[in-house]
């Protein structure tokens, strides 16, 4: 079993709560999508024993015009009910060995072994959770975030948070079957394609904020617009993203993560990244190897992505 040495492991584990503060906020800013649901307020801490999100599913029945004093309606309406997620983990390690113990044995030595190896980790977090933001939630032995394709599915008669689509229409995103509608994708019908799936996931002024799509179907978007129209959203631009927009102020945003025929026209307002209260990417305390002479040190991640609207969802696909 390990020993290391108290001072060493003191400047490590100072020198890597330090940096794991900042893997978080460059792993949301990594991901368009996620930094949109961020900046919606909509990474809210869960607790208890599964994820539980509320749904506002109908109108209050008890609404009505009337006149003088006539009876108001005032029954009790069932409007809202509760998608429960599981949790999903996610966890990676910086280790270190007794060798590298004794070869970095100066505290600028230590700072940038241990800087080093938050790069790496921080690099294969990020995109394990861009990736898992697409997922379908089968992943890894159904370990993964149940992502788009579960959420804004292909088949939106799948159960998702425990409710059925099968059974209850309200519970279903809007999807455009390029094969279904008897057409070919291609650039010139690709705009065909988002025009008829923004009018299904409209609501007055409640509408799309922001559309990802894959390689195929973004290059379509992209070549069907003429040249003077190929305006990008200085907000995502300025932080990295490659897009163009939709409306006039809808960024389309190339996601290579993303499948390469897909792309999601998604209202972000009621999609969650819900995080395990005070387990978001969060640094667990070093602990030494039981049979290696090496310091481990985890950084680890609960949680799972939501929905409390799919009806407001729509993705296009063949």
């Amino acid at each position: 079993m390990a020993t290391p040495n108290s001072s060493f492991s003191d400047i490590i584990t100072t020198t890597f709560q330090g940096y794991s503060g900042k893997i978080a906020d460059n792993i949301t800013n990594h991901n368009a999508l996620l930094r949109q649901i961020e900046r919606k307020g909509n990474m809210m801490p869960a607790t208890g024993r599964s994820i539980v999100q509320e749904i506002d599913f109908a109108e209050n029945g008890t609404v009505q015009w009337y006149t003088g004093a006539e009876t108001l309606d005032i029954s009790a309406s069932e409007t809202f009910t509760a998608a429960e997620f599981s949790y999903k983990q996610l966890a990676g390690n910086v280790v270190i060995n007794g060798l590298e113990e004794v070869q970095n044995s100066g505290r600028e030595a230590i700072h940038n072994l241990v800087r080093a190896r938050m790069t790496n980790l921080e690099r294969s977090l990020k995109n394990t959770v861009a990736t898992a933001l697409y997922a379908d939630g089968t992943g890894s032995g159904g370990k993964e975030f149940g992502g788009l394709q579960l959420l804004v599915a292909d088949t939106n008669t799948n159960t998702v948070g425990g409710i059925s689509g099968n059974t209850y229409s309200w519970w279903r995103n809007y999807v455009y079957d390029f094969s279904t509608n008897g057409v070919t994708a291609s650039a010139t019908t690709i705009q065909t394609a988002m025009n008829t799936s923004w009018l299904n996931v409209i609501r007055g002024s409640d509408m799309p904020d922001m559309i990802v799509a894959g390689t195929t179907y973004y290059t379509y978007y992209w070549d069907s617009l003429l040249a003077n129209q190929r305006f990008t959203s200085d907000s995502e631009a300025g932080a990295g993203f490659t897009n163009l927009v939709y409306k006039g102020n809808v960024p389309v945003i190339f996601d290579d993560q993303c499948a390469a025929t897909r792309m999601y026209m998604l209202n972000t307002d009621y999609l969650f990244v819900r995080p395990a209260k005070g387990r978001w990417l969060k640094p667990l305390p070093d602990k030494s190897s039981v049979n290696q002479d090496a310091m481990v040190m985890p950084i680890v991640l609960a949680g799972n992505m939501t929905t409390s609207n799919r009806s407001l969802q729509a993705v296009i696909t063949a």
